[in-house]
């Protein structure tokens, strides 16, 4: 779907003066120049500043263009079938991580997304499996992100 710059350019600028109102009450660090709004500060200002340049750049084009149109692949069943693999890839994600664990969901996630892709099974199955361990690695050991084991917990490293 294509959405006219200027919807977009009123999107970002709602979205970051609505981040600019929600930080300006977080408090400052005793002793410190800098506090906790300032990172979301600068992103909502960047928000602000490419919202009015696209609000800008919207109502300056002269050629006429749909508020929304739909693109061409809305048309075709093996694209709308990738969406809907993808979407129900999250709620799968949400529904059973806890219950089955994240690495045989993630796994299972993958596997699907690549199918849904046309991917051959050897390159499937290899790249599911690395792909998911090295996730697994990076925020289980490296960022401490507490992952559920689900049913490996018998085996949690």
């Amino acid at each position: 779907m294509k959405i006219h710059d200027t919807l977009f350019g009123l999107f970002f600028l709602a979205l970051g003066s609505l981040v600019l109102f929600a930080v300006k009450d977080f408090p400052n660090i005793p002793g410190q120049p800098v506090g906790p709004a300032l990172f979301p500060s600068m992103i909502a200002t960047g928000l602000c500043v490419a919202g009015v340049m696209l609000v800008l750049k919207g109502l300056r084009n002269k050629t006429p263009t749909a508020w929304f149109a739909w693109e061409d692949w809305v048309q075709s069943p093996r694209h709308i079938i990738s969406l809907c693999v993808l979407l129900g890839s999250v709620l799968f994600y949400i529904a059973f991580a806890n219950t089955i664990g994240f690495l045989p969901t993630s796994f299972i996630i993958l596997v699907a997304l690549f199918k849904a892709l046309r991917v051959n099974w050897r390159r499937t199955l290899m790249v599911a499996v690395i792909a998911t361990l090295v996730v697994h690695f990076a925020f289980y050991k490296l960022l401490r992100v507490p992952l559920p084991w689900g049913v490996l917990t018998p085996w949690a490293w």
